[in-house]
């Protein structure tokens, strides 16, 4: 019997259910305090992901619901910010640590930043190499990524290190070995959920931190939707105090 979207559906509900009930539980609790303590220090959280992880910095920063003060940064950035040409997006630039000084010189990052970094794998050279550019300088890093894969491969990064070894506090996005949780026939993998459940674990942190701030009467600065009456002039208020640190591209 082949897998069915029921099949998919449960999957993907079973995992979703169990990040409930751990943020329910408190697991979350640590990554939330720090992006709170960025927030109120004038911080900006930083969101970094490659390949199918850059789904969840889509998902941190600059979204309706989402918190203003974030920037998304990629690896295309070598190219729109930097000095090097479109043929460097070619091939596995995701595995290659050089790029994370270039990289990171078209990040406008101050003192209280915060970076939330994406893997499924959490072995790529540039992951691995954010992570510790920023812990190197002092920045608390919050990772998610598999840890059940990460812990079957080997990291890519010269230090030997994975993402999950780095991190101040590692959120398990709960994707198996391979991320694929079904097979059809001939026993081909299909039913990826990283991108699902890490997408999940970015609103589960965002309103963690909504809530945290409101809980204490203050008001979180939040995105409205642009698509609503109003939505471009609140947005643009609130922008406005951190202009120059976060950048929102097409």
């Amino acid at each position: 019997m082949t897998a069915t979207p029921s099949d998919l559906f449960r999957e993907a509900h079973e995992r979703l259910a169990r990040l409930t009930a751990d943020a329910e539980a408190g697991a979350f609790d640590a990554a939330v305090d720090l992006l709170v303590a960025c927030v109120d220090a004038g911080g900006v959280i930083h969101a970094f992901g490659t390949g199918h992880s850059e789904a969840f910095a889509m998902e941190i920063s600059g979204r309706a619901g989402g918190l203003i003060p974030t920037d998304r940064f990629a690896l295309r950035d070598l190219v729109l910010y930097g000095d090097r040409d479109v043929e460097v997006l070619t091939g596995s630039l995701e595995r290659e640590p050089w790029v994370v000084d270039e990289l990171m010189a078209t990040v406008h990052v101050g003192e209280h930043d915060v970076f939330m970094i994406a893997s499924n794998s959490g072995v790529n050279g540039s992951i691995v190499g954010a992570a510790l550019w920023a812990k190197e300088r002092g920045h608390s890093v919050i990772a998610v990524t598999s840890l059940e894969h990460t812990a079957r491969v080997q990291p890519k990064h010269p230090s030997g290190k994975r993402l999950s070894e780095i991190a101040d506090v590692v959120i398990d996005n709960l994707a198996p070995y391979g991320d694929t949780t079904l097979e059809v026939a001939g026993g081909i993998g299909v039913g990826a959920v990283s991108s699902i459940t890490a997408a999940y674990i970015a609103q589960l942190l965002t309103l963690g931190v909504a809530r945290s701030i409101t809980d204490r009467g203050e008001t979180p600065p939040m995105y409205i939707s642009a698509n609503i009456p109003g939505g471009d002039e609140h947005n643009s208020v609130l922008e406005d105090r951190y202009r120059g640190r976060i950048r929102r591209g097409a």
